[in-house]
């Protein structure tokens, strides 16, 4: 496909804005970049630093060759919003991608046109929509709906987002779909190269014997994680499965909630923050993945382990649940104990299923890859550029 390159410039420069980077976006924006190169793009970054709230959660990256800027925070009824400056020097790119964020206000300038020169693209990058809003026909995303038809092109999450956008009325064809994924490729070789003594080990912190069942965790810990559901629901598998151990992995405001309860129950473990070939190792460890909250990239952590995720119907989730398919590579199920529960232990109970299932989360590990999400964004860059700015009203 051809890209429209300005006249006086060797090739096209594209800058995707992020408030802030958030670790597992390092390698998809090193490869994105060297994607975009060989296709005679030039890539900029620019992002900030996240707020109080955000620090918590421990999960800011660094770029050596990104552009950084001073982030300004202003807190209104609970809501940090954030204005982040924008480099004069990438000022006249080609096409600019903003995250979809309604509290992003340096976004507004771009999308009501206010010093955006002609032809100059503006791209959204996003959900769609809040899937975890508690009022989603509020204010906030009537909002929202009213600016998603301001930009030129849209890089949509996953095929629900695609559908949100053109129930919206916003063109198909200018709608690249990106099925958002992490670095499946280095969690799948961090989990090959974790040795029968290194899986033994974590299970023998947690006093699990060979044939106990581990459930384990792993995310941020705030009130949508559903921790409550989680730990009542283990109560209750421990009761049938004295063996049975769960590993919490993660940190967040929710923290306490987590080991308040491992303090008095010695089969619950809190572990922290793990990366790398220490996170893989819990993972080899672990039989199950309990998400009864929010589900957003951890399920492509399940699918790598082949571990069967089950999460719950009315929790607040990302748009990436829409890879889990109930019954085939995982469960969605009733939000409520009682069936959690009772999805826990059928599958305990029937080592086919488990089987099944976990076969199923591994063939899907090499669909949505960090690869493809890359293929996706570059084509759509593409696309944009070569179809060029959309006609305003």
């Amino acid at each position: 496909m051809s890209t429209s390159v300005p006249t006086g410039r060797a090739r096209a420069r594209v800058v995707i804005t992020q408030h802030r980077l958030l670790h597992y976006r390092q390698a998809f924006f090193d490869r994105l970049r060297t994607a975009c190169a060989g296709r005679g793009i030039e890539l900029r970054l620019v992002h900030g630093q996240p707020s109080a709230a955000e620090a918590l959660k421990k999960d800011v990256g660094s770029l050596p060759w990104a552009d950084v800027m001073h982030n300004r925070f202003l807190r209104v009824r609970g809501v940090d919003l954030i204005w982040q400056p924008y480099p004069a020097a990438l000022r006249d790119a080609d096409l600019v991608v903003l995250i979809q964020e309604n509290r992003v206000l340096s976004n507004y300038p771009w999308l009501l046109r206010w010093g955006v020169r002609a032809g100059q693209r503006v791209a959204y990058w996003g959900h769609g929509r809040n899937l975890q809003s508690a009022a989603p026909d509020g204010l906030r995303e009537r909002w929202k709906r009213w600016f998603v038809n301001r930009v030129d092109w849209w890089f949509a999450y996953t095929e629900s987002t695609r559908s949100i956008l053109q129930s919206d009325g916003f063109p198909a064809d200018r709608i690249s779909v990106l099925d958002n994924a992490i670095d499946n490729d280095q969690f799948l070789a961090d989990l090959a190269a974790v040795t029968p003594t290194q899986r033994a080990a974590c299970r023998k912190g947690l006093g699990a014997d060979e044939s106990a069942p581990v459930g384990l965790y792993c995310g941020s810990l705030y009130p949508d994680k559903r921790l409550d559901l989680l730990l009542a629901s283990a109560e209750r598998v421990h009761a049938v499965h004295p063996g049975f151990r769960l590993v919490v992995i993660g940190d967040g405001p929710s923290r306490a909630v987590v080991t308040e309860a491992a303090a008095t129950r010695p089969w619950v473990q809190w572990v922290g923050v793990q990366r790398g070939a220490e996170k893989a190792a819990w993972f080899r460890a672990a039989d199950l993945y309990l998400s009864p909250g929010a589900v957003g990239l951890h399920v492509l952590d399940a699918f790598c382990a082949g571990l069967p995720m089950i999460t719950t119907e009315g929790a607040r989730h990302g748009p990436e649940v829409a890879y889990l398919e109930s019954g085939r590579n995982g469960f969605i199920v009733q939000d409520d104990v009682q069936a959690y529960t009772g999805a826990v232990l059928q599958l305990l109970g029937d080592p086919a299923l488990m089987a099944r299932i976990r076969e199923a989360a591994d063939q899907d590990a090499r669909r949505y890859t960090l690869a493809h999400m890359v293929e996706h964004f570059v084509d759509g860059i593409e696309g944009c550029l070569a179809k060029g700015a959309r006609p305003k009203a």
